[in-house]
């Protein structure tokens, strides 16, 4: 990333030229085009509207061209002022971001190797930039030559009743509204325009509002000892106004929620705003309804909402009117003027993760955040990253246990289901083996209510000639098309390429073409068959399409009119239902053996977040978990509720490996539509950036290049690399260097991904 300031003129002036007077100056970052900051200078008209955090526009290149850019920075300073361009125009009425948001911005370009001005643009919603729910509207209000008139001379009655109406008025009136006040139609009014007596001026105004949902009486709901305990800890931080970042480890169950609606209540009495960022849009909802219980104001960003939504909602937040923020990642922007804490429920999800440039990490933005702006940050999981549990266990984090589930209530029981052993080298005809099946029939008997887990999407997840042995893919990405019965399309689930479902062989035209593997839809089609006495309900993302889509199928499931829950693992994850008596997971081995150092962390996480979904009621729970890996240690450890036991075998592999948390990982992945090309450039980017690190202190070291797992993704074939070291900023200082000499040839583009938690 270039951090170079530049000027806009051909050659720096000499010394002797610059003027001894200051002139105001203005700093601006580009959204897209030209990198790095830009100074201009502020003309005279602008000086009170020109001020970092609002957009301006101003001229760019030999042909000056207006480009929008992000103040960034305005001050006085002695420069050339002959030779500097002036800024053309101020576009927000207001700031849109605040000096932290400005800095926490340059930090994200910095550490994720971006440019500030796509950290900028990732901060603000596409409808703040745009106003959504807004429009331009015509107001007015009254001249110099109008009050000098309204003194003088002698005005037809209506006129000059419309007159001295805009006069004792301190805002500008619409049409209407000023001939509803001045008891006149517009004609008068209309009069007044044409001889200047009244000015002419537009606003962009909302085209409707929101109505905000009352509160709710709230629980009255008595705390145990380990909540208790937590909250002290947490309420302790908010006092002494001070920064520190608190690992709430609790297991599922053990009522963490109420926990953090406490430590809020005790920021808001203090006149601050809290962030909660959960992972999935799937528990926003949930989330949303139990805090609006208990406070007045909640805010909601999200991207499922309409952009004059989030517009609406960003405007809550800024204007104070709120008391807490609730989202997925991208919430950790909220314009909050005065934030008092946040909370990142769920921490380990790779959810947080963004997957596209500025790659940044949410629960890292939320500890630089919380840093800078002096507060706590609560980290709650039931199973924490190994990052974050690694950290804690070191004394960098406040680690505080809540080990047991509210009212005492036991752990669900977990069992494994070998299904190798239930198979006999049989081809798998049906996802429900017969335990499964009988314990669906007891649970559902006993009016309790099944949640499935199948983390894949689909009818068939791969289609295959039996003759000739060749599996159908999509002819852009090294990817098996999957089979989606009730759009009758094969699809892949990458780029959407999608053909009719083959009935033949397309290579040896074999007639007996076969669909295997299991996905939700083909798991709904079986539940619906077997259980057709029983509401059954899929989630996933086929099926949650639409504004409130998961709202809603949380709302019947949670009324009792939905018996059976299927889904991916949307469904794992932060859910209470004190009904569900059982849970099955229909395939534990999906990501076991992918090529990811993580596969492990994440197949024990997802199978105890699930578990964690029953045994909340008075009725209990258990849990049946179909595995061809029984005694694969991550399984053992999620059916036994040992994150400790797992955590530690894990960590003493990844510092083997050198792996997070034992060592910095920056991720390089070079894609273009011929593959030599691809190829060679990621090898002379592996020996650029080796020569860049070979003046830095070891360890370190540059693996690569390879195919990526995924070796062709959108007609692209895709190589990388990974640079790993103990010191992180040496990393990214080689890859800022090479970064800025390097030309790819023409079709080749690459990112870089800094903390990736996908190896794929």
């Amino acid at each position: 990333m270039k951090q170079q300031q530049h000027a806009l003129f051909e050659a720096e002036p000499d010394p002797w030229r610059l003027d001894d007077d200051p002139i105001v100056v203005a700093d601006v970052v580009f959204a897209a085009g030209p990198t790095g900051t830009y100074t201009y200078r502020v003309p005279e008209r602008l000086l009170k509207s020109a001020e970092p955090g609002r957009r301006v526009r101003a001229p760019f290149g030999r042909g000056n061209r207006l480009v929008t850019g992000y103040c960034v920075e305005v001050a006085a300073r002695a420069i050339d002022r002959r030779r500097l361009k002036d800024i053309s125009g101020v576009v927000d009425d207001q700031a849109l971001l605040s000096p932290a948001m400005l800095r926490l911005t340059r930090w994200i370009a910095e550490h994720y190797l971006c440019e500030w001005g796509q950290a900028l643009e990732a901060v603000l919603p596409a409808g703040v930039r745009g106003k959504a729910g807004t429009r331009v509207a015509t107001f007015l209000e009254i001249s110099d030559q109008g009050r000098a008139a309204l003194a003088t001379e002698k005005l037809p009655k209506k006129q000059k009743q419309a007159l001295a109406v805009l006069a004792d008025e301190a805002r500008a009136l619409a049409p209407n509204e000023l001939a509803s006040l001045a008891g006149c139609t517009l004609a008068p009014i209309a009069a007044l325009r044409s001889r200047h007596y009244i000015r002419t001026v537009h606003k962009r105004v909302k085209t409707g509002e929101l109505r905000k949902r009352p509160t709710e009486k709230p629980e009255k709901l008595h705390l145990n000892v380990d909540q208790q305990a937590a909250l002290d800890l947490i309420v302790a931080s908010i006092h002494a106004r001070r920064h520190e970042v608190i690992l709430l480890h609790g297991v599922t169950g053990s009522g963490k929620t109420e926990v953090y609606i406490r430590a809020i209540e005790e920021a808001v009495a203090f006149g601050r705003t809290a962030i909660v960022l959960v992972p999935e849009i799937s528990l926003t909802p949930q989330t949303v309804a139990r805090f609006r219980t208990r406070f007045p104001g909640v805010a909601v960003l999200h991207s499922h909402q309409t952009d004059a939504e989030r517009h609406w909602h960003w405007e809550e937040i800024a204007a104070e009117r709120v008391q807490v923020v609730v989202g997925p990642r991208s919430a950790i922007f909220a314009p909050i003027p005065h934030l008092g804490l946040i909370v990142l429920d769920e921490e380990h999800e790779s959810s947080f993760k963004q997957e596209t440039t500025p790659r940044y990490h949410a629960r890292d933005v939320a500890l630089r955040r919380a840093a800078d702006e002096n507060i706590p940050l609560v980290l709650g999981s039931a199973t924490p990253s190994l990052e974050s549990w690694h950290r804690a266990r070191e004394g960098a984090y406040r680690l505080v246990e809540m080990p047991r589930r509210v009212f005492d209530r036991p752990m669900p029981d977990v069992v494994t289901i070998d299904m190798l052993s239930a198979q006999q080298g049989r081809p798998r005809r049906s996802a429900l083996s017969a335990p499964l099946t009988k314990a669906m029939e007891q649970a559902l008997d006993t009016g309790g209510q099944v949640i499935l887990l199948l983390n894949r999407r689909g009818f068939a997840t791969h289609i295959q000639c039996p003759s000739c042995a060749l599996v159908v893919r999509c002819p852009r990405c090294d990817i098996a098309l999957i089979h989606h019965r009730q759009q009758e399309i094969a699809l892949c689930h990458y780029c959407d390429y999608q053909i009719p479902p083959p009935t033949e062989c397309p290579e040896c035209r074999f007639a007996g073409i076969a669909y295997g593997g299991i996905g939700t839809e083909r798991l709904e089609a079986e539940v619906r068959t077997r259980f057709a006495n029983y509401s059954c309900l899929r989630m996933d993302t086929d099926a949650m399409r639409g504004p409130g889509a998961h709202e809603r199928a949380l709302d019947k499931f949670r009324h009792g009119e939905v018996q059976i829950l299927l889904g991916t693992q949307m469904i794992a994850k932060g859910l209470d239902f004190p009904n569900v008596t059982l849970v099955g997971v229909v395939n534990a081995d999906i990501a076991l053996h992918l090529p990811d150092f993580r596969a492990s962390e994440r197949t024990f996480q997802i199978l105890s977040q699930v578990a964690g979904r029953t045994g909340r009621g008075e009725k209990g729970g258990r849990v049946l978990v179909q595995t061809l890996n029984p005694h694969h240690p991550s399984i053992e450890a999620a059916a036994r509720h040992d994150f400790q036991g797992f955590a530690t075998v894990e960590l003493e592999g990844r510092r083997a490996l050198g792996y997070p948390p034992f060592g910095e990982l920056i991720r390089v992945i070079v894609r273009g539509e011929q593959q030599p090309q691809v190829e060679s450039f990621a090898e002379h980017l592996v020996s650029e950036l080796t020569g860049a690190l070979s003046g830095e202190a070891p360890p370190w070291r540059v693996l690569g290049p390879a195919l990526a797992p995924i070796a062709k993704l959108r007609g692209e074939y895709r190589y990388h690399l990974q640079l790993q070291g103990h010191d992180g900023d040496a990393l990214r200082r080689a890859v800022r260097k090479v970064t800025a000499a390097a030309q790819p040839p023409e079709g080749i583009l690459w990112a870089v991904d800094v903390d990736p938690t996908s190896m794929l």
